[in-house]
């Protein structure tokens, strides 16, 4: 669901001209914000929710986050929590498969 959501993003992007805000988040994908155009009928998703990560969190979305990125998807890990190890760690969209 992470590189999915990415990619979706990304299609976000070069339907509109733009990222969705931090405000927005990812519900942009399913709701059109009011200033967009050129979004597609039903929207992003063949689902009427976000999907949540592999432990049922859901996902944080960044816009320019310090990684030089434009944006990225994060999954906390097992834990829910900043950082950790083994499968308490992050998940970046971002991140190399």
């Amino acid at each position: 669901s992470l590189k999915s959501l990415h990619t979706l993003v990304n299609q976000f992007k070069m339907d509109t001209g733009r990222y969705p805000t931090e405000e927005e988040g990812l519900g942009a994908l399913l709701e059109q914000p009011t200033d967009v155009t050129n979004w597609p009928a039903g929207g992003y998703l063949d689902t009427t929710d976000i999907p949540k990560d592999g432990w049922d969190h859901d996902f944080i979305y960044e816009l320019n986050p310090t990684n030089g990125k434009p944006f990225l998807i994060k999954s906390l890990g097992a834990d829910g929590q900043d950082g950790g190890e083994g499968y308490d760690a992050d998940l970046l969209s971002t991140d190399a498969n």
